[in-house]
């Protein structure tokens, strides 16, 4: 009997001593509570730190909610190819359009239905590939609205134990097919959206969080951009521009002696001077229908969560991955849900 009382004694002994085991806490038994320098501060976790500057990309499918405008440059880019007698019935609009009053605009407006239909006739000899051209222009300009980049800053600075940042946006990225680019805001005199005083937080899970916050954006001077250096050198390397694009697609001087051959009446040079100013003329209506974009700007009022991780082990954050904004869309006073929208970023 007196074995029991023993027993009972070697158990709770066993039990009391596996409570008070340093192991649990994460020692390895190495004296000193910590493990390290027998401070013991170790078995505090503490968040990263996230003071620091990043570099980051934000990716935005605004194609759906993009201000109503900008149907306003999708119609126009689709007017030159969407009629039976297109692409001839558009350029012919424009040649009338920018000719002054007098004999020869006359003529050529009493003819047009007649000219463009003879002018179609010899499409491939004037322009050869003008529809496909403008076609796949209206689809790439639709392509960047729903791979909308932009590249950024998060700048973020430590006051005690709280964050505050100076988001800054500096240049836009896009994506066509599967082909990328990045464009400097500052090599096309647009400047720099800087947003002071946004805070920052981050937990011991290495949850980041940026606070709510807006970003206003000239849209239009963006998709100008995309729409010039983007687009248009993909699909011609010897353009720069719309009218350098158009130009290369339609023989101006092919054109002016086909309507001279067709009207009889007018020298070959005259009608091809028309054609010219008429390219002209279409590439500054699609502009005009970009720019006037910028009536209002596109406001981005987001929240920003994302995982903050140390790859180096130096207790600082070096990534952020996984990084999603949430919030609204607004233009002209009008707000609607931002959609898909993704960051990443990387300390620089």
């Amino acid at each position: 009997m007196a074995t029991l009382p023993r027993l009972a004694f070697l158990v709770l002994a066993a039990t009391t001593g596996c409570t008070a085991d340093p192991a649990v806490t994460g020692d390895d038994g190495g004296g000193g509570g910590g493990g390290g320098d027998g401070s013991g501060s170790d078995d505090v976790p503490t968040p990263l730190d996230a003071s620091g500057k990043y570099s980051m990309r934000s990716t935005y499918d605004i194609a759906a909610n993009a201000p109503g405008t900008v149907g306003d440059v999708m119609r126009t880019i689709i007017d030159m190819t969407d009629s039976p007698n297109d692409p001839t019935h558009w350029l012919l609009t424009q040649m009338i359009d920018q000719m002054p009053s007098g004999t020869f605009k006359t003529l050529l407006q009493n003819a047009e239905p007649f000219v463009a239909d003879y002018l179609n006739q010899r499409l491939l000899q004037i322009a050869p590939d003008f529809v496909n051209t403008m076609l796949l222009v209206g689809n790439d300009f639709g392509e960047i609205s729903k791979h909308f980049g932009l590249d950024e800053t998060l700048d973020v600075a430590k006051t005690g134990t709280t964050y505050t940042s100076v988001h800054t946006v500096l240049g836009a990225h896009f994506k066509i097919d599967s082909v990328e680019s990045d464009y400097a805001f500052a090599d096309y005199q647009v400047p720099n959206v800087v947003t002071n005083g946004v805070p920052v937080t981050i937990d011991i899970m290495g949850n980041f969080g940026i606070a709510e916050h807006k970003v206003p954006l000239a849209y239009g001077k963006v998709l100008r951009i995309g729409l010039d250096a983007a687009i248009i050198p993909l699909i011609d390397p010897a353009a720069s521009n719309l009218n350098e694009l158009l130009e290369d697609k339609i023989d101006c001087a092919a054109v002016g002696q086909e309507i001279a051959d067709a009207l009889g009446f007018g020298g070959a040079s005259t009608y091809e001077a028309a054609c010219h100013g008429g390219l002209t003329l279409g590439a500054n209506l699609v502009y005009q229908k970009i720019a006037a974009i910028d009536a209002s700007l596109l406001e981005f009022d987001e929240t920003g969560a994302a995982k903050a991780l140390d790859t180096n082990n130096d207790h600082k954050v070096d990534k952020l991955q996984t990084g999603a904004w949430t919030g609204t869309l607004g233009y002209a006073g009008t707000p609607a849900p931002l959609g898909t929208a993704t960051f990443f970023g990387s300390r620089m």
